[in-house]
């Protein structure tokens, strides 16, 4: 059993609809390997607006959507109010249909909280996968002055994951940044722990041949001096530094040109949106900036393989997978210090990075690469070569399954 509740978790999900990103990708990519490893897996998740109970992935896989809390959208800051109802009505519907289960594993806390409950029911292992950590979300959105308008919540959160933590059998981070942290500043002891980093399609996010790579940027009407940033319109991904970024970087770069795909669903995404496009102007950049707004999901290897430069200008990132897919794709990638990933590539021959809160030393990370071929070829080549051979799906999920072994049967043996 995998838990995700938050956002519109699907087999094909609409990536930049609220709280529909990376983790969404993350949980359904396990899953997917998992069943073709030869496991049964339900992803369960919450059932709203006018979404089927159940969708089919295959004869292993299927996501399968409880009721609970109404029919309108909850965002994931608000989710674990109506945890209760999720484990009540989980619990019943898998006594109704006579299921079994070997372990749970939950996808950040609103599911953690509640999968915790279901494996104490159910007398099975719990497997818990933060994603990201209250704590640190909380100190990064402080130092910038921001968070308290959204109401994160962060102290209700940050206690229980706390609990969380020393209540579940195992947890599986995803950086060593994010291990340290949980070590550090929840206290867990560093057995209790597994760092096991996200990945990727390797056959669907590729490097392709020169001339396809043309094709591809007549198509999109992009080039090699376009700067490309995706993701869902949030304060933390960092649109503004980007904005900022690109005024420096057009005195290097006459041609730069920044092309934004922010996917906004709701009015307070557009309000942000428009308020980036404010700032543009305010800067004199405006009519540099491509605002692709969302990229359907069959076209984003393209647009990653597309650019000069992929960025990833979060000041807050627990990973970081767009950056890892367009490294796949063979397109030099800039990213913030303040991301999982970052702890983890080589800096110069994988990618480059710079600190979020100096928009200066940004822009020359973005114009190293259109700058110098050399480092371009390295960062092409070598970032490629690394995203592929540590972050493939099938090797990540092997590695996930070896952990829920080590627990399985370790409650019914103890009950009988």
């Amino acid at each position: 059993m995998l838990i995700s509740l938050h956002g519109y978790v699907a087999g094909s999900p609409e990536l930049g609809k609220p709280d529909t990103g990376g983790q969404v990708v993350f949980v359904m990519e396990l899953a997917k390997r998992f069943a073709r490893l030869g496991y049964n897996v339900d992803v369960l998740t919450r059932q709203f607006e006018d979404q089927p109970a159940e969708d089919k992935i295959n004869d292993n896989l299927r996501v399968w959507r409880i009721p609970f809390g109404g029919k309108k959208f909850i965002r994931k800051e608000d989710m674990h109010d109506w945890y209760g109802d999720f484990v009540s009505n989980t619990l019943a519907a898998i006594r109704r249909h006579g299921l079994h289960y070997d372990v749970v594993n939950s996808h950040y806390w609103d599911a953690g909280v509640s999968g915790q409950k279901i494996a104490e029911e159910l007398e099975i292992p719990h497997i818990h996968t933060p994603h990201s950590l209250g704590w640190w979300k909380a100190k990064d959105m402080k130092s910038l002055g921001e968070g308290k308008a959204a109401n994160y919540r962060f102290d209700e959160r940050i206690q229980k994951e706390f609990v969380l933590y020393r209540s579940c059998d195992h947890v599986i981070t995803t950086s060593e940044q994010q291990t340290t942290l949980i070590e550090e500043e929840y206290e867990l002891p560093s057995g209790h722990i597994t760092m096991i980093p996200p990945g990727i399609d390797e056959a669907r996010f590729t490097p392709v041949t020169p001339q396809q790579l043309r094709d591809i940027r007549a198509r999109l009407n992009m080039s090699d001096k376009d700067v490309y940033v995706v993701g869902r319109a949030a304060t933390n991904k960092g649109y503004d530094l980007a904005i900022q970024a690109l005024s420096y970087l057009r005195q290097m770069q006459p041609d730069a040109r920044l092309v934004l795909a922010a996917g906004a669903n709701s009015d307070e995404d557009r309000k942000l949106i428009d308020s980036w496009k404010a700032q543009a102007a305010e800067l004199g950049v405006s009519e540099h900036i491509d605002w692709r707004g969302y990229v359907a999901d069959d076209e984003l290897a393209d647009y990653y393989r597309a650019p000069g430069v992929f960025a990833l200008p979060s000041r807050y990132e627990p990973f970081g997978m767009t950056a890892v897919e367009a490294m796949a794709c063979g397109t030099p990638t800039v990213l913030t210090t303040r991301g999982g990933l970052f702890e983890q590539v080589e800096f110069g021959r994988h990618t480059l990075a710079a600190d979020p809160t100096r928009p200066q030393e940004f822009a020359a990370m973005l114009n190293m690469p259109m700058q110098h071929e050399r480092l371009r070829e390295t960062l092409m080549v070598e970032g490629a070569r690394f995203a592929r051979r540590q972050f493939g799906w099938t090797g990540i999920a092997r590695r996930t399954v070896e952990i829920f072994e080590n627990f399985k049967g370790r409650y019914q043996s103890a009950f009988q």
